[in-house]
């Protein structure tokens, strides 16, 4: 049986909401949040990943120019910075719901107060080191780390102490 996720398709995705918006009657449809659509950068492949990217560029140009985020905060190289990306996938998602036409009104300000909250995030996320030139961060490796042993004894038992 297959678990993995279908593709991403945002076309279909654009046009069910559509759909469902359209008929104010109907109790089905997508719970995707309101104007967007979650993204998931372990399961996009091909040319779902293509237009994810595309995407989040255009509107992590945008959101920097519009509130001025240093680049000390959002560098150049954010693309190469994978918690980096997830923290502005999170906050585009966010941006694109609170703005949805269909909003009651509250979104704008929500989407405003998540926006506080998300900037030293992004800051963590980021860390600086690369305002002159890209230094990439080594990833955290698990391979030989845990006593595969030490972890089948220890999980076989309930540790609720």
């Amino acid at each position: 049986m297959n678990t993995r996720p279908e593709p991403f398709d945002p076309v279909a995705l654009i046009a069910a909401d559509a759909a469902r918006v359209a008929d104010k009657n109907s109790r089905s449809g997508s719970s995707a949040p309101l104007g967007a659509t979650v993204i998931n950068w372990r399961t996009l492949t091909g040319s779902a990943a293509a237009m994810a990217w595309a995407d989040l560029r255009d509107w992590v140009e945008w959101f920097t120019s519009r509130y001025n985020v240093p680049v000390s905060t959002v560098p150049d190289c954010w693309w190469q910075h994978g918690a980096l990306v997830e923290e502005l996938t999170a906050l585009r998602t966010a941006h694109a719901a609170a703005f949805d036409p269909t909003d009651t009104g509250y979104g704008p300000i929500s989407w405003h107060e998540r926006l506080t909250v998300a900037l030293p995030r992004l800051t963590r996320a980021y860390s600086g080191g690369c305002n002159t030139t890209h230094r990439s961060n080594k990833p955290r490796s698990w391979s030989n780390v845990t006593d595969e042993q030490e972890w089948e004894q220890w999980t076989s038992q309930a540790h609720a102490h």
